[in-house]
């Protein structure tokens, strides 16, 4: 068994204490088996690695994502969310064949990876699963995966329609093969993919299922105003209300956005201990608003954060989602209302608990998982740093969240393994994606002419 002793980092540790370390940390089998201080007998080691003037931070978790989409990036800009999904994203996603959809993956696992996610909530398409997985197993970091859900509605293009028996069919299949894939690294998760597109039976259904096997479930809501209004339309009650009514919360329930909620539905979600992921640059983009993060947390509910998909986002990178949440509400609530260290809570261990692995990933502390992300901070965009700058009133915190990007990422771990060394993606080859991702673009493009 390998033991890697990462020596000179001063670690962030995000635990319980919220402790910064001077300390190295030594991996042993998959896990964080030592936190050792400067002077302190260093042990016998396989393997060391000198980050010294490096900051080391637990691995970015992100709680809602489309690796689905990663080839769409640029192609879907400037649109409201309706006629974004409906003429662009729908049939692009209905035309993705087995290989492209492996490519798409692939295309986004080397960014998240690179800019230092290592644990991921991603919601596929109806289609082609199985080559989200492979390419989640290949890449090393920690994912559920699930197939998106529809059977209702209509706008959603024959390519994506299913009928519910065969959505609940595949489903249970895909859980079978991959919930628990990879010694426990790739996990599943049911995906309904908003109450416009299913059901009120396969909502039913999701629910069931979810309440007694335990699965995560994932799901859009509350993203725009336009779902709000048809929700009252169609169920005459809120959107979290209809959720809540059809079995789609609790505490194994993540939902993405959130951006709309009354007083009730925040009421439910805390009650129900749903979970939310915010997704600033997203709701940004699509023109949806800004969700009020002070309040779910006044309610208590947990909240995650999450890039999204790349057409709607236009990156797939947390320091810059984590920026974008820092500052949104301060004009609103007040500078002190999303402080950096709550704000890198929210991207670490808040997002290990919204995924139910706050005992495994999300803080540097010995026994959890060595998903570990090395910073180089001693970049000009950064200013000055250390003891002179902290007796002035620096922060840490506030060098991550508010000047870090995914540039200054030298090194990623995920259950112990080295996935990013010296700011290169070991297992991912960026011209190789460039050229077939042309290629696969082409294909897209054939299949929609047709």
């Amino acid at each position: 068994m390998t033991r890697l002793l990462i020596e000179g980092a001063r670690a962030v540790t995000l635990n319980g204490a919220m402790d910064v370390l001077d300390a190295d940390i030594l991996i042993e089998g998959g896990r964080i088996a030592a936190l050792i201080g400067r002077g302190d007998p260093a042990p016998e080691v396989d393997a060391r690695l000198d980050a010294r003037g490096l900051v080391c931070i637990p691995g970015l978790v992100q709680t809602h994502v489309h690796l689905c989409q990663s080839l769409f990036r640029n192609l879907a800009d400037d649109l409201v969310l309706k006629d974004w999904l409906e003429r662009r994203i729908w049939p692009f996603e209905g035309a993705l064949t087995a290989e492209t959809m492996a490519l798409s993956a692939e295309f986004g696992l080397a960014e998240l990876v690179r800019s230092g996610t290592t644990t991921i909530l991603d919601m596929g398409t109806v289609h082609h699963t199985d080559a989200v997985g492979q390419m989640v197993a290949r890449s090393g970091i920690r994912a559920f995966i699930g197939k998106a859900m529809m059977d209702e509605g209509d706008t959603i293009p024959a390519s994506l329609f299913e009928r519910r028996e065969d959505s609940v069919r595949e489903s249970l299949a895909l859980a079978a093969r991959w919930h628990g894939a990879e010694g426990g690294r790739i996990q599943y998760a049911f995906c309904p993919r908003f109450a416009m597109s299913c059901s009120t039976r396969l909502l039913e259904e999701v629910g069931e299922i979810v309440a007694s096997e335990g699965y995560i479930l994932h799901t859009h809501a509350n993203e725009t105003v336009w779902e709000v209004q048809e929700s009252r339309r169609r169920w005459q009650t809120t959107n979290i209300g209809h959720l809540h009514d059809v079995g789609i919360t609790g505490p194994r329930a993540v939902l993405a956005h959130g951006v709309h909620l009354d007083e009730s539905e925040r009421q439910i979600l805390a009650e129900t201990d749903t979970c939310v992921t915010h997704c600033p640059s997203s709701n940004l983009k699509l023109a949806s608003g800004i969700a009020n993060i002070p309040l779910l947390w006044a309610a208590g509910v947990r909240v995650g954060l999450g890039t999204d998909g790349a057409p709607c986002n236009n990156n797939l990178d947390a320091f810059h989602e984590m920026r974008l949440a820092a500052l949104l509400q301060k004009p609103f609530h007040g500078p002190t209302s999303m402080p950096a260290a709550r704000v890198l809570q929210m991207a670490t261990i808040d997002g290990a608990r919204v995924l139910g692995l706050e005992d495994r990933i999300g803080s540097i502390e010995v026994g959890k998982d060595a998903d570990l992300v090395l910073l180089d901070l001693n970049q000009p965009h950064h200013g000055v740093g250390g003891a002179a700058a902290e007796r002035l009133g620096g922060d840490l915190y506030a060098r991550i969240v508010y000047s870090a990007v995914a540039s200054d990422v030298r090194h990623v771990f995920a259950a112990g393994q080295h996935l990013v060394e010296g700011g290169q993606a070991l297992r991912h080859d960026a011209e190789r994606l460039q050229a077939h991702g042309a290629e696969a673009l082409g294909q897209i493009a054939d299949a929609l002419d047709r």
